[in-house]
């Protein structure tokens, strides 16, 4: 006997504005730094124009995969299209590394052979950047927090330390004349940007192995079912996300007295939504009978994994 237990909840709608409006701004500075590049003259607005529109692919890459992931199960996706936000993630951490590859390239090539730069320009232009950068870095934060939304903010936030830094650098130049602060700044924005992507790239690589969700502990969830009044245990308990927004738990549940499933399983559902949000449960009870025929000479005992065990004398 199952018991299957998972809410839907409609929590996607947010993510998928706000990386919308992301994109929107995004794709309108590239534009802003296309025509500053154009009327300027300047190569480096025109090379950070290409670059904004590399991040507006992923923006929109996370937007689509944020609007598939609403769709609801089917026959051949059974928990629908939840993981594409993750996959999503995935490509967009790995684009950072390579961009900061890129850019550590280019800026050291920078250091070895500084090139002439329109300090006034890229001063101003970059100022309009900053204020867009923080107007997206903003929405994304108030969004979900999933790790597709995160994969994106990943790439505003760069695109924000880096408008800092040529807003930085224009200005000492403009006043110094000194151009290599600008691929100075640039190594250092982008060492601060990859430490975040792997950061980013391992919890991905954890979820898509189906690993306990980092803000979880598996012992402790066990332990806290097995405390459950009616529960003398837990066996067989792996956790793991479904989806961004999903949590999915399965369990075996040892009992005194199989007639006591009905209130038992109203306390598991309770705890497991309000002390760990896990809202995708499902659990098999078991009379510790089963247990004892199982093995007569197996006793119970708590086990220190927060699962349940079976010990031979």
């Amino acid at each position: 006997m199952h018991d299957h237990v998972h809410p839907h909840e409609p929590l996607r709608s947010d993510s998928r504005r706000v990386l919308t409006l992301a994109l929107a701004l995004t794709l309108g500075y590239a534009a802003v730094e296309a025509v500053g590049g154009w009327l300027s003259g300047s190569l480096a607005l025109l090379g950070d124009a290409g670059h904004m529109l590399t991040d507006s692919s992923a923006l929109g890459l996370a937007a689509i995969a944020a609007w598939l992931a609403k769709r609801p199960p089917s026959h051949r996706h059974s928990y629908g299209l939840g993981r594409l936000e993750t996959l999503a993630a995935l490509f967009n951490a790995l684009l950072m590394v390579v961009l900061v590859t890129a850019v550590s390239a280019a800026a050291v090539a920078r250091l070895l052979n500084p090139p002439p730069v329109q300090g006034a320009i890229v001063t101003w232009i970059a100022l309009i950047g900053l204020f867009v950068n923080i107007a997206a870095a903003w929405l994304l934060m108030g969004g979900s927090g999933n790790l597709n939304v995160r994969a994106a903010l990943l790439h505003v936030m760069g695109d924000l330390l880096g408008s800092i830094a040529a807003l930085i650098s224009g200005v000492v130049i403009l006043y110094t004349g000194w151009t290599p602060i600008d691929p100075i700044l640039s190594l250092f924005i982008v060492l601060l940007i990859l430490i975040s992507s792997l950061r980013l790239l391992r919890e991905v690589v954890h979820t898509l192995l189906e690993g306990v969700p980092l803000h979880l502990n598996l012992a402790e969830v066990g332990r806290a079912m097995a405390d459950v009044d009616g529960a003398l245990s837990v066996h067989d308990l792996h956790i793991w996300s479904v989806s961004a927004e999903t949590t999915a738990l399965s369990a075996h549940v040892v009992l005194r007295r199989i007639d006591d499933w009905e209130p038992v399983l109203g306390r598991l559902r309770d705890l497991l939504a309000q002390r760990f949000g896990i809202d995708h449960v499902t659990l098999q009870p078991e009379p510790v009978e089963t247990i004892v025929q199982l093995d007569p000479r197996a006793r119970l005992r708590g086990g220190t994994d927060g699962c349940a065990t079976t010990q031979n004398p």
